[in-house]
């Protein structure tokens, strides 16, 4: 199992690059050590696997357009395909450790096109209502799929039937999750256009960010009137295209102070975040303490 201390993007984007993934079997376990990310939260972000997870330690929030989840340890759950989310640490002094099950659900479903597909994979990676499925230990039959999760990861890939083994257990989940969310495709809840316009302007903005960007060419990248664009943003993140693109800055600024040695001048102007004085006021209010403090502490971090 992989160890990661940080989320990785396609360039320009905030799809998530899943390293190691390979398509003759397009799966990774993996353990998010949390409290090493920049800032103990990964940013808002998407990928086109499925994520099913077991919480080890600590206790995470996800966010997600819809709602606001929180998994202590012990807990698990499944976040979609395609589902626009973050996550964050809520302690910040115990450790904060997650295991994650990330796949293609091709890898379950066998054949494009393939009875298995139809039947039980593309009615859940096809329905916007079911973001993530939350499964906690005090539910008897979360419970058992919690422990299904658990048993999943002890499988070692040096062992004989590795694939066939590890492709049965994530099938058994699957039919599990599926069973437990299939009251909620009875729903009928409108689809969520709202999806794919607030990707098109994070990923304009990712690109941009070091840029002057007027709300109206945020707003034009995704074929919206400024009104629809912040009622998007307001709809999907909770914040104004404003917030979101000083937020985006700040993060951008802080995976630079934490890997490199500019000066605070230079990477306040290379996130477009202007002077340095303002810089330093705006990220004491993000951060709570000063650029140069926040370097410290994680480059040191890093040396322990």
């Amino acid at each position: 199992m992989k160890s990661v201390q940080s989320v990785e993007f396609y360039t320009g984007s905030r799809q998530e690059l899943i390293p190691d993934f390979e398509k003759d079997f397009p799966y990774i376990a993996s353990r998010a050590e949390l409290d090493k990310y920049i800032g103990r939260f990964a940013p808002w972000h998407w990928h086109k696997m499925v994520e099913i997870f077991y919480m080890e330690s600590g206790t995470l929030e996800y966010y997600t357009p819809k709602e606001k989840i929180q998994f202590p340890a012990g807990s698990g759950g499944m976040v979609n395909s395609n589902v626009l989310h973050m996550t964050k640490a809520v302690s910040q002094t115990q450790k904060n450790n997650q295991l994650l099950h990330i796949f293609d659900v091709s890898l379950i479903a066998g054949e494009q096109g393939s009875r298995i597909e139809k039947k039980y994979i593309t009615p859940i990676v096809t329905a916007p209502q079911i973001e993530i499925i939350p499964l906690f230990p005090e539910n008897a039959a979360h419970q058992k799929i919690i422990k299904r999760i658990c048993e999943a990861f002890h499988f070692s890939s040096n062992t004989f039937g590795y694939e066939m083994n590890l492709r049965e257990i994530l099938s058994e989940i699957w039919l599990l999750l599926f069973e437990l969310s299939y009251p909620m495709l009875d729903k009928n809840r409108e689809c969520n256009r709202n999806n794919d316009k607030i990707k098109s302007m994070m990923i304009y903005i990712h690109e941009h960010y070091f840029e002057k960007i007027a709300i109206s060419q945020l707003a034009q990248s995704a074929y919206l009137s400024e009104r629809e664009c912040f009622r998007v943003f307001q709809d999907c993140l909770h914040m104004t295209p404003v917030e979101y693109i000083q937020s985006y800055r700040l993060q951008r600024a802080c995976q630079m102070l934490a890997r490199g040695q500019e000066s605070i001048t230079a990477i306040s102007h290379a996130c477009g975040l202007g002077s340095s004085s303002y810089f330093g006021k705006i990220f004491r209010e993000y951060a709570h303490c000063t650029p140069s403090e926040y370097r410290r502490k994680w480059q040191d971090s890093d040396r322990l």
